[in-house]
């Protein structure tokens, strides 16, 4: 972008025409917006739980047990899908990862959880990469 020594350089200027109301506005859906499903992920209604330490570690073992093909997904009632090893890997790894750094800031519940979920994984990781 070339400018003139007496005009300033005055960056990009962006509009959001999704709320202006007009009918092919309205009527399109962006192209980089998901497509809907059938059910809403969430109930308006119903909160969604406080994040604590023991939800996040119970719902990062989830998804490496689903990247490993033990669970699937029961909100859609669907089977657990074929074993994704690099992506389970990297969840067992994320785990790890945050066992190592959070050594000795866990109270005594937070850390029995964290070394029972990180030894359940390895076992069925094993028993899944036979």
């Amino acid at each position: 972008m070339t400018t003139q020594k007496d005009e300033p350089d005055r960056g990009f200027t962006v509009i959001d025409r999704r709320a202006s109301g007009s009918a092919e506005a309205q009527a399109a859906p962006s192209a980089a917006s998901p497509a809907p499903r059938d059910e809403p992920l969430q109930d308006a209604a119903q909160p969604l739980p406080p994040v604590d330490f023991p939800g996040f570690v119970l719902s990062l073992a989830t998804s490496a047990l689903y990247h490993m093909g033990f669970v699937g997904d029961p909100e859609y009632d669907q089977p657990a899908p074929e074993p994704d090893l690099p992506v389970a890997r990297q969840t067992i790894d994320t785990l790890e990862m945050l066992q190592l750094k959070t050594r000795g800031n866990l109270d005594a519940e937070e850390d029995q959880l964290l070394e029972g979920v990180l030894y359940e994984l390895h076992l069925r990781f094993v028993e899944v990469s036979k």
